[in-house]
Formats: structure tokens, sequence, C-alpha cells
């Protein structure tokens, strides 16, 4: 019985212990604080999770702002010519840099870059490295560099895409384009003037200038300098009636694409920058300011004339030794008489002759569309003064003004602006005429017979159906505070004289008389071999003859004016 009641006491107890351990919370509590915890712990993940996710969002958007930022900073609007060609354009390139903390084996890397790039300084390379900074070794990489420098598999090999302003006429328009930095500023020509035109605009810049006619034009010039040996020239093509400018060109030039520090003053621009004495051309001017005043008339005749004067010590005197001695005025200019010059500035006097060369343009700096404009000479005014001026001796002006002033006396007396920049055709252009129509009247014939009869100086230039009229100007080149033997050759010609629509100047620096080459007259003469005379009409006349030929056909089609 005993044990009986013992086993159930046991089974009771037994139970007991496990219904009571069925109901002690303690585990339970502890499972749920736990998950609690790793709730808590998720959470606060994923809060920190979802900041960064925003954080680098709009970090992202920073960055890419930057970027967009970066690249219209960089950014410059192409630049055209009259017919759409591109002068300049902003591309992107790829660029490589060397990071010399990553270089393994720096003579195998010298060696294989010498390979790719044969014309690079090595020796400033190898100093650029041993300072341990990042630098940039190539700006402008061909396909075939690209590919061979990816070979190498160089770490130390940086490549980086870049906006890079490019020329596809690299030379061809050097003086008039100009150049920018490495930090995208224009520092000369048009990039620098029209600088923030360009960085803002997305539409391109427009220019007056033919890149065909451009070409024609420098070839010729190119072949002269074969011919006269010339340390330099330049030319320039212009609309007389509204001052378009088509070409302008200055030797030597340049190839943009390498921005080069040039420091040669001979690479100045010669047609807006030089300043010269430019001789007999301002005959043309003296002339002019004649028929302006009303003081003569082209058959005005001048007797006894002198075979010299003397003014402050200095003598006066005619390069013709058989120039007469008794010329009209009209005579004065075909034969290019310097004593007859002098003599109608001394009826026009010195106020009236100095207000009308201001009138026209000559004497003050002209405002212009680049920065590299020449400022003429000052000087005080006398009668030797106005003697000298009176043939272009001891008075300077740019090429550019020189034009300036024949367009004038040429186109009925209105006075034009110089430009690069197309205009909108669709703003208004009011014309103002500040000389006397007659003026072009009665120089233009004159100026016709310089180049169409025996009597002229031009007579190379008179190429069949172009009414090529102008003036010669041989000058010798003012130098140390005296003059040289060297010459400043130059032709300005008008076409058609008989409704003038184009001036072209041909400026020849220090030209040389050429013994073998041969001179084609274009009356059907027997050619000339060889020459001994440094003039404008036997160096600067037969290259605008050989320009005229080229442009002219191209002139007569492209921009022929509908009646």
């Amino acid at each position: 019985m005993m044990k009986k009641k013992n086993n159930e006491n046991l089974i009771l107890e037994n139970y007991e212990n496990e219904f009571s351990y069925q109901l002690d919370k303690s585990n339970l509590n502890i499972s749920f604080n736990r998950i609690a915890f790793i709730f808590f712990i998720f959470l606060m993940i994923c809060f920190i999770f979802s900041i960064k996710v925003v954080f680098l969002g709009s970090l992202n958007s920073k960055l890419q702002k930057k970027e967009v930022e970066q690249t219209k900073t960089n950014f410059r609007a192409d630049i055209i010519d009259n017919n759409g060609n591109f002068l300049a354009k902003t591309v992107n390139t790829l660029t490589i840099g060397i990071k010399p903390n990553l270089i393994i084996n720096e003579k195998k890397l010298l060696i294989n870059l010498q390979l790719i790039f044969p014309n690079k300084d090595f020796n400033k390379i190898k100093k650029k490295i041993k300072k341990k900074k990042y630098f940039r070794l190539e700006k402008e990489l061909s396909q075939n560099q690209i590919e061979r420098l990816r070979l190498l598999g160089d770490k130390s090999i940086q490549f980086e895409e870049q906006i890079t302003r490019v020329y596809p006429q690299q030379n061809l328009f050097s003086h008039v384009l100009g150049q920018i930095d490495d930090d995208n500023n224009g520092v000369s020509g048009i990039e620098k003037f029209f600088d923030y035109e360009l960085k803002k605009s997305n539409d391109p810049l427009q220019l007056t200038v033919d890149s065909d006619i451009q070409f024609l034009i420098r070839e010729e010039l190119l072949k002269a300098k074969e011919i006269f040996k010339n340390l330099g020239s330049a030319a320039i093509l212009m609309n007389v009636n509204n001052g378009d400018i088509l070409s302008l060109i200055s030797l030597p030039d340049f190839d943009l694409n390498k921005r080069e520090n040039i420091q040669d003053l001979n690479y100045t621009n010669k047609i807006t920058k030089g300043v010269y004495e430019l001789g007999s051309v301002f005959k043309t001017f003296t002339l002019a300011a004649g028929f302006d005043e009303g003081i003569i008339e082209p058959d005005t005749e001048f007797k006894n004339l002198e075979k010299k004067l003397i003014c402050a010590g200095h003598s006066i005197e005619e390069y013709d030794k058989k120039m007469p001695s008794n010329l009209t005025a009209e005579q004065i200019l075909i034969r290019s008489s310097n004593i007859g010059a002098v003599k109608i500035a001394q009826q026009i006097g010195i106020e009236k002759f100095k207000l009308f060369l201001e009138k026209i343009g000559t004497l003050n700096k002209i405002e212009f569309d680049i920065e590299e404009v020449g400022q003429p000479l000052n000087f005080n005014w006398g009668k030797c003064k106005l003697a000298t001026s009176s043939f272009g001796h001891g008075i300077t002006t740019t090429p550019l003004q020189l034009v300036k002033a024949y367009s004038i006396i040429t186109n009925g007396g209105y006075n034009i602006k110089p430009t690069l920049i197309k205009k909108n055709l669709k703003k208004s252009y009011t014309k103002k005429r500040i000389l006397n129509e007659e003026v072009s009247n009665k120089i233009n014939p004159i100026l016709r017979k310089v180049v169409s009869t025996d009597e002229g100086t031009a007579h190379f230039a008179d190429v069949e159906g172009y009414q090529v009229g102008g003036k010669t100007g041989t000058a010798d080149k003012a130098r140390y505070g005296g003059y040289s033997k060297d010459k400043i050759n130059t032709f300005v010609s008008i076409f058609p004289i008989s409704k003038p629509k184009y001036v072209l100047l041909v400026l020849l620096d220090e030209p040389k008389p050429s013994k073998e080459y041969v001179y084609h007259y274009r009356d059907g003469r027997t050619p000339y071999k060889g020459n001994w005379r440094n003039t404008a009409g036997w160096t600067s006349v037969e290259i605008t003859g050989k320009i005229i030929e080229k442009i002219g056909p191209i002139l007569a089609t492209k921009y022929i004016e509908a009646n």
C-alpha cells in the first residue's frame, strides 16, 4: 500500500513541476526583447541606408550639375564664314596625362611614349616625372595614337575627355580668328573681342569672310614671296559700299591648332596693326581733297613745275626724271608726280587738308572688330609736313584705314565702317554722305587711267573684263628715326571702276627685284624677263593682277547684285 501511494505522489509531483514550467514566462520575455532589439537595429540600418541613398543622389546631382556647368564654361560657339563653312569649332577630344606615382617602369614607359610621340622633348618630360605631379602629355590625339596608348596598358597613362577648340582651316584665318588660352579665354582676334558672346551664345558667330577667296589670295601672296623674296605681305578685299571684308590676310601666318606663343614682330597683323608710310597712294587723297573743296578740276593745269623743291633743308624730287614740267591735275595722279601733289596741297592749305584726312579716317585710330589695331603716328603740321604728306611721305596709317578711305572716295562719298561680322539684313542701314558726290565722279576715271594707259603706273593689273582702277605707292621703310633702302610696296585697286564694288589692297614688305621673273604684258606686247625696278608697279601690281584673275569669276557669280 505504501509503495503505491508513494508512486502516485511521485507522479503528481512530476506533473506539477511540468505544469509549473509551462506557466513560467521568463523565457518568453527574453525572446520578445531580443526580437524587438533586432527589429530596432534593422530600422536604424534602413534609416541610415535611406539617408545615404538620399545623400548620394544629391551628390550625384551636384556632380552632374558641376559637369554641366564645367561643360558650359568650356563651351564656345562655333565661328563660320559667309557661306556657313566652319572656321572654329568646339569638339570633344581625348587628352592624355601622366601620373608619376603610378609608374612601374619609367625607362620602358619613356621608350614606348617616344615611339608614339617622336617629336616631343623627352628631357622636359623626365623633369616633369621627377616632380611626382600629374601633368598633361598631349592635347590632341589621332585614333592611331589612342589605340597604341591603350595597348600599352600602363596605369600611369591617364585618358581624359575634354572640350577642345579646333580650327579646320589651320593657318588660313589665323590673324582674323586669333587664339584662346588653356583656360578657354580668348587672347587675340575675334576669339578675344567676342569672348563673352562666344561663351554665352549657342548660335554660331558668322563672319563676312569667304574661305574660297581667302585661299586663292593667300596662294598668290605665297607665290609672290617666291618671286620677290619679300619679308612679308598682306592683302584685304572689302565691299566699298557696306564695309564687309571678304578676305584679310597677313603673312607670315600660323596654325591656330598649335596655340603657339609667337614673339616675332614679323607675325604682326599687317592689315590692322601695321602702321606704315605708304607713299604715293596718298596722292589720291590730295586730289580728292582738291575736288571736294572745289579748288581744282581734273583738267586744271599746273605749269612750269620745278624738278626739285627744298623744305627745311630736305629736297623733294620726282622719282621719274622725265616728268614733264606742265601737267594737269589728272596727269599728276596718273604719272604720280610728287611736285604736282605738293602744289595741289599748297592750294588746299593745312587746315582743310588735315580736316579731309580726318574725315575719311586716316589720321586717328580706327574702331574695329578685333583689338589688334594700330595707331597712326601723331605729328605737328607745318608747311613742310603739308608738302610731304601730299605724296605720302612722313605720314602714317594702317592698310585697313587706307581701304576705308579709298572706299569713301570712290563710292559716292558715303562713310562706311569696315567689319568682319555678318550684319543682320533685317536691320536698316542708313548711309551717310560725307564727301561731295562729284569727288567720285571725277576721281574714278583718273584711277582707271592709272591702270589702263601707258602713262599710268599699274598696267599689269589691267585684267580684261573687270575695269580695274587704282593707285600705286612705293615708300622707303622708316627705321631708327630715318629711312632705309628697303621698301613697302602697295597697290590699292577698285573694281569695277564704273560702278565700284570692291577695293583690294596688296602690300609687299621689303620685296626685291626679280631678275628671272617673266612679265607678260596684257596688251599683247613681247614678254619682259627680269627687272631692276623695286617699285609697286613692278611688284604689288603684278600680284594684284594675278589675284583678280583668280577671284574675279567667283565674285561675279557668288556676289552678283540683282538689278
